[in-house]
């Protein structure tokens, strides 16, 4: 029987950069011969990656729980086809964005309660969770610089106090989930940061052990 993966999880605000170290990460690991998959969300599988549309087309006006419940939807197709499939597989599985991002944005963003968003949040989930997430904190007015104002879909459009919002929400997480939680300053290079994700990352690996078919030398 395989044994089980390994779930990396990167999360942020705006502009933070995790999009950039995540790809960057799936390309070592991969270099250094892991069974590596990439994910992101909202997204994933085609479905997913539809309702990626809807939730981020700025002409787009949604109710809070209609943001939620399509997150959830696209989140439980992402586990299902990708996340589930590649974690029983023995892969290491790296997501740009989960759940923390539905906590941070949406109950801390939003006002949503987080006791019921997380009830519904196990069932879209079944219950997976990240082994290491790392979360790349950057003053939000810095992220929402980089990105220009002519570029931002429905979520970076939003008002800078909601940004705010879901900065805390994310270093709220991070103080309850200690363990889990790398937290990086997004101020730094792209280098220094992607070096930080390297060496935490093989440290993890080492501290779980070999890992079903892989080749890599964590």
């Amino acid at each position: 029987m395989s044994r089980w993966g390994f779930f990396i999880t990167f999360e942020g605000v705006e502009g933070c950069g995790k999009s950039t170290l995540a790809w960057k990460l799936y390309d070592y690991l991969k270099s250094e011969g892991f069974s590596v998959v990439f994910t992101r969300e909202p997204g994933g599988p085609p479905v997913a990656e539809d309702i990626r549309d809807v939730l981020l087309r700025p002409d787009r006006k949604l109710e809070p729980w209609t943001e939620v419940f399509l997150l959830l939807a696209a989140r439980h197709e992402n586990v299902k086809k990708v996340i589930y499939p590649a974690l029983t597989n023995s892969s290491i599985v790296i997501s740009d964005r989960y759940d923390d991002s539905t906590f941070a944005y949406q109950c801390y963003g939003r006002g949503l309660p987080y006791k019921i968003v997380s009830r519904f949040n196990k069932f879209a989930t079944m219950r997976i969770k990240p082994n290491l997430t790392f979360l790349i904190d950057l003053p939000v007015e810095k992220g929402l610089e980089r990105i220009g104002a002519g570029n931002m879909d429905r979520m970076e459009q939003e008002a800078i106090e909601f940004h705010r919002k879901v900065r805390e929400g994310y270093l709220k997480l991070a103080r309850r989930a200690k363990k889990r939680f790398y937290v990086l300053d997004g101020l730094k290079t792209p280098e220094e940061l992607f070096e930080q994700v390297k060496q935490v990352t093989i440290e993890r690996l080492k501290q779980k052990g070999p890992i079903g078919r892989f080749k890599g030398k964590a």
